[in-house]
């Protein structure tokens, strides 16, 4: 059986034998909601690659205490992959931060796109990055992913752009594009940046400000994806050919 898994900021440096204490929300919820007991194991992680195996030593209604049998520290995985997100209507933001973060990306970048039905403004657009923050962080945990995926602040057009020039592989998903994303060359290393435009399409004056550092648009397949689900499907079939081989 899979161990359950909580968060833990300062796992850095422990070594096995070594007491540490969970505390606040994910100590509650391991004692409180999933009922962890004296002598069961769990899994910590501080989401930035490591991970502690631990054998609980005490429980409160607000704290957990074990001691630490094995630590593990692994590097990201290869390649770095990046998906710029055009911002949508309702909560598929959300659905597509936390299907992007259990796919395995490494970035979430939101983008104002001219098109974007949804606008991020002022209280919206700190209440709506925070929603796809903490939306990243609970699907990170889910996935039971030792890196957890950055979401940055909201982008435009300009910002996009300077990705992609940056970028080992960049890709612009478009449905009426003529080449198919299983053409491009994809390294082994790198940064794979995806762009994914909103409901509305992306506009020709983007398409043609990416093309000018060199990213052409490709397209997934016949169908046409949702906003919501296309850069899921873009990540995995990249993926397929690198990380998960």
């Amino acid at each position: 059986m899979t161990l359950p898994l909580f968060v833990h900021d300062a796992l850095a440096g422990l070594a096995a034998g070594a007491s540490v204490e969970l505390t606040g929300d994910e100590a509650r919820h391991a004692v409180v909601v999933k009922r962890i007991r004296v002598g069961e194991q769990v899994l910590l992680t501080d989401g930035a690659g490591t991970t502690a195996t631990v054998t609980v030593t005490a429980t409160t209604k607000s704290t957990l205490t074990g001691s630490v049998d094995t630590v593990t520290t692994g590097a990201p995985e290869m390649p770095r992959v990046v998906v710029v997100q055009a911002i949508p209507k309702g909560d598929r933001g959300e659905l597509a931060v936390e299907m992007l973060t259990e796919v395995g990306v490494d970035v979430v970048v939101p983008w104002a796109a001219s098109r974007s039905v949804a606008v991020w403004k002022g209280e919206r657009a700190a209440k709506s990055l925070a929603k796809w923050r903490t939306t990243a962080r609970e699907a990170a945990k889910q996935a039971r992913r030792a890196w957890f995926p950055e979401v940055t602040e909201m982008v435009t057009t300009e910002q996009v752009v300077a990705l992609l020039r940056d970028a080992s592989v960049p890709v612009v998903l478009h449905e009426a594009a003529s080449g198919p994303i299983a053409d491009l060359p994809v390294p082994g290393r790198g940064e794979i940046v995806v762009v994914v435009g909103p409901e509305g399409g992306i506009s020709d004056e983007e398409l043609a400000a990416f093309a000018a550092v060199g990213a052409e648009p490709v397209r997934l397949g016949s169908s046409v994806l949702r906003t919501s689900t296309a850069g899921v499907a873009a990540t995995a079939a990249l993926l397929a050919r690198t990380r998960w081989r």
